[in-house]
């Protein structure tokens, strides 16, 4: 398939859209407490609490958990459906990992590339600090883009066995 119409095909793809909004949505979240407290630490996600040296941040669950979805896992799925619409078949194997590696690392890039902009637009919130990521932490995203390139299995697995156990009724 030619290159213009894999990205169509990927633009129309149910699974993608709902990697990408579901994501979105799982990124605001935290995002969302923070503007209605006021306070920039979320009890439960601000663990360790402080800053480990200067690449990993006190929010380091939060960031976990969020990166998990949004830009990495949804940018992983995103990989994997343009490789299927490119190739013409359904990927698999290590060629289905390399390509979930890619578009995880590309939707990082592209988001790091918001984030560092809109950093520099001093946008302050209610808690008295800037809305968007610092540079610093640009590494740790990474990193965790390239650990989320699995998040989509670990959601397959937790879905089947959801159906499995609790809706067998």
């Amino acid at each position: 398939m030619k290159l213009r119409d894999a990205v169509v095909a990927t633009l129309r793809s149910r699974r993608f859209w709902l990697w990408e909004l579901g994501g979105a949505v799982i990124y605001s979240i935290p995002v969302a407490v923070r503007f209605i407290t006021g306070s920039i630490a979320i009890p439960l996600l601000n663990f360790p609490g402080f800053w480990i040296g200067h690449f990993i941040p006190g929010n380091f669950l939060e960031k976990l958990l969020v990166n998990a979805f949004f830009p990495g896992g949804a940018g992983g799925v995103a990989g994997e459906v343009f490789a299927s619409n490119w190739k013409g078949k359904a990927v698999g194997g290590k060629a289905k990992y390399l390509f979930r590696l890619g578009g995880a690392l590309l939707q990082t890039a592209v988001w790091s590339a918001f984030q560092f902009f809109g950093y520099y637009l001093l946008i302050m919130g209610p808690y008295g600090s800037n809305i968007f990521e610092h540079a610093v932490v640009f590494p740790i995203n990474f990193v965790l883009a390239a650990f989320s390139i699995f998040t989509p299995d670990v959601v397959g697995f937790v879905k089947a066995r959801f159906k499995r156990y609790v809706l067998r009724r």
